[in-house]
């Protein structure tokens, strides 16, 4: 791997935890029960979904080609609901975590074969996907929750182990480890990262530019999928609406991560310490009981932030 791509991230990683070391100081200024173990469980709680989306995310822009998943909120929306719905039809509650990361994979894999067959601009493809499934997981149950969750997903989804949530454990954390490994050691790897510095010369050396892309934007819906997975077991019921904000939030996470919003530069370390970061701000906000509209343009003014930090940048180099 390049010796660039290697210094970036430790770049990234050594500015995110500074910021997050300055968040922490802020929040416990304001107010000092905000720093307890309840409240770093919670973080990681909700760390969880946007972990499992953002490395999708990473991983498709990281390929460049102007690639994007904007519909990841409503693959983990229609994934989730999609499950529910196969388990009130007849089917064995043991089936509901391949349902729903199967259902994400074939979502996403719908909007690589828009992106790669078709040649559709990736941000209108998923863009309308992300209203099409929207909109089908609302109009298959009215807007209306969908409970009846089986007992061993919600000992799984609510389970904590010294203070670390069970699921954090158990797919968070390994998904960004094996994320990790294959993007920086494995010969795959190597190709997404050339694809984003220059996919004309990948495309000349013989790599296989569209099947690659194809696979990242399956595996994109299958992180969202599982995601999708992990919020019925913790919230015990499949919500038409979990997915609200997902793409404005992961993509941010991204960018802020140190991906860079044309490819071929960042890696997956950045972008699981900027959902922290992101996750611990949003967090705090809320036990100040800032209005969560404020929230939401917090978080768009990071990513407007992040955006032109990466721009001037490139000027400068």
């Amino acid at each position: 791997m390049n010796v660039r791509n290697l210094q970036g991230p430790a770049l990234v990683l050594s500015l995110l935890s500074l910021l997050w070391i300055i968040v922490i100081v802020g929040l416990f200024a304001l107010k000092p029960s905000v720093l307890s173990a309840g409240t770093i469980t919670t973080v990681l709680q909700f760390s969880t979904i946007l972990a499992l989306v953002s490395l999708g995310q990473g991983m498709v822009i990281l390929a460049g080609g102007a690639g994007i998943d904007l519909s990841v909120g409503g693959t983990v929306s229609l994934s989730a609901v999609l499950g529910m719905l196969a388990v009130k039809a007849g089917l064995s509650p043991f089936f509901l975590p391949l349902v729903c990361i199967g259902t994400g994979t074939a979502l996403g894999a719908f909007n690589g074969v828009l992106v790669t067959k078709l040649r559709i601009l990736p941000l209108i493809a998923t863009l309308g996907t992300f209203f099409v499934y929207s909109g089908v997981a609302l109009s298959l149950t009215g807007g209306s929750a969908q409970s009846g969750v089986p007992d061993w997903l919600l000992w799984w989804g609510r389970g904590v182990l010294a203070g670390i949530p069970v699921p954090f454990l158990t797919i968070t954390i390994p998904a960004f480890a094996i994320a990790g490994v294959v993007l920086a050691w494995t010969s795959w790897g190597r190709w997404v990262y050339a694809m984003g510095f220059n996919e004309r010369s990948a495309r000349l050396v013989g790599i296989p530019v569209d099947r690659t892309r194809l696979i990242l934007y399956s595996l994109s819906g299958a992180l969202a999928g599982a995601a999708a997975l992990f919020s019925l077991a913790w919230l015990g019921s499949g919500r038409p609406n979990i997915g609200q904000n997902l793409e404005l939030e992961s993509l941010t996470a991204a960018m802020l991560g140190g991906i860079a919003i044309l490819g071929g530069r960042g890696g997956v370390g950045g972008v699981f310490a900027a959902v922290i970061l992101l996750v611990t701000l949003k967090t705090g906000l809320l036990q100040l009981n800032v209005n969560t509209v404020w929230q939401v343009g917090i978080v768009g003014a990071l990513l407007i932030f992040v955006l032109l930090a990466d721009r001037f940048s490139q000027s400068w180099r």
